[in-house]
């Protein structure tokens, strides 16, 4: 399919584009953010999309408005909340937050409902933030610690796992080889402690899916705890790792 190239621009605060210097920010090679770290700038932005799950990373925030006037008001944005056995693969939770927006040097899944090709748009009076854009969390019952980072230049796939841009809809993660080009900046992968070489399955929670575990039981009170694949895994929320579990028939996060 010939690439469709797609213009977007959306402002943020009230001081003009001619007001501030752009930056251009490289989602190939990767950009020295930190000699513009709190820095308030224009930034242009040019990514390839594909329709379906992508990962998306950027080093300034925008607000659930500015993410539906450029990449469409049906788009979807997830981050990962947890991750849980699931037999012989390892299950990651994503949870909707387009509510949020996008927050500096977070990572993210999007779903883009628009054609494959170049989105380019302008973020007007933004504030760089330089950072390590990553976030981990530990596979119960077997201590594997699963990592989701974005690339802050172009990175080597070794060992990594990248989103399967093609046929997509489930968001799938699969293990990249040295053949490809590797992951570029403000792009995302996956990295597993333990190097597996499995393929990962994602799960998708709506927003208002999880309740605070608190208001469900109290420490040292015996209730029955299972992961989301229907497995127990205690008999009370104390010392529960990292993750989404099922508790009193309601679904709750431990962070």
């Amino acid at each position: 399919m010939k690439k469709l190239l797609l213009m977007a621009a959306f402002a943020i605060g009230c001081i003009s584009a001619s007001a501030q210097k752009t930056l251009t920010l490289s989602t190939y090679k990767g950009t020295d953010l930190a000699k513009y770290d709190g820095q308030t700038m224009n930034v242009s932005v040019s990514r390839y999309l594909f329709t379906g799950w992508n990962t998306i990373s950027l080093p300034f925030s925008m607000t659930e408005e500015q993410v539906n006037e450029v990449f469409g008001s049906d788009c979807k944005l997830e981050k990962l909340v947890g991750v849980e056995n699931d037999g012989i693969d390892v299950k990651l939770n994503f949870q909707d937050c387009k509510s949020e927006g996008i927050k500096p040097n977070t990572p993210y899944i999007l779903y883009y409902t628009g054609e494959n090709g170049s989105k380019q748009f302008t973020a007007e009076n933004v504030v760089i933030m330089n950072g390590i854009a990553s976030v981990a969390f530990t596979a119960e019952g077997t201590g594997e610690i699963v990592t989701m980072a974005a690339a802050q230049q172009q990175t080597e796939p070794q060992g990594l796992y990248g989103i399967l841009a093609k046929d997509n809809n489930e968001a799938s993660f699969v293990n990249v080889d040295t053949t490809t080009n590797g992951f570029y900046a403000t792009r995302c992968y996956v990295k597993m402690s333990n190097g597996n070489s499995t393929q990962l399955k994602t799960n998708h929670i709506a927003a208002g899916d999880l309740t605070n575990i608190k208001s469900v039981a109290k420490a040292g009170e015996k209730v029955e705890v299972f992961n989301l694949s229907g497995v127990k895994v205690a008999d009370s929320i104390d010392g529960l790792q990292k993750g989404i579990y099922v508790v009193n028939g309601k679904t709750v996060m431990v962070k």
